[in-house]
């Protein structure tokens, strides 16, 4: 939900359609055009917003109104709350036990696998580089050419606990 609204264009199109009705299509397309796309890819544009906005949940009222979802949110002894979710994109938030952590770093985490399961190099590798390519977008500051590759000096076996 948060990446949906970090899109410029997704955000002023929520903003102004927020709770309403969305416009057929072509007015849509039009709307897309006004704010900078390109005539060209108008229709390419808004099949994306769409694909977009359906699987940040937008359209869990109908694919004609962009509502924000609702979170559910459990206090220690009561019945879950529903509630609207804040819609800073530079927050994360979300429960978990990740407090106000980015987005992005709470989905990086949530990819882990459970400790005992399969994880192969290669796959190890790709979540490392993506979590260095998530802290180098959301932290200030320059992590020293930090590279993540499959190149060791020395490989050592290592006894597995079972």
């Amino acid at each position: 939900m948060r990446a949906f609204l970090a899109i410029p264009l997704y955000r002023t199109v929520f903003e102004k359609y927020r709770g309403g009705v969305l416009p057929p299509s072509a007015a849509l397309e039009r709307d897309f055009v006004s704010l900078g796309v390109a005539e060209k890819q108008k229709e390419r544009a808004r099949q994306v917003f769409e694909r977009s906005a359906e699987q940040a949940g937008f359209f869990e009222s109908g694919r004609n109104r962009l509502v924000m979802p609702a979170v559910a949110i459990k206090q220690e002894g009561t019945a879950p709350v529903v509630e609207e979710e804040k819609s800073d994109p530079k927050k994360g938030g979300g429960g978990g036990g990740f407090g106000d952590h980015d987005a992005l770093i709470i989905g990086l985490f949530r990819k882990l696998p459970q400790p005992a399961a399969e994880w192969s190099e290669e796959d190890r590798l790709k979540w490392l580089q993506t979590a260095a390519d998530i802290f180098d977008l959301v932290y200030e500051g320059d992590c020293g050419g930090f590279i993540i590759s499959p190149a060791r000096a020395e490989r050592s076996p290592r006894p597995r606990d079972h």
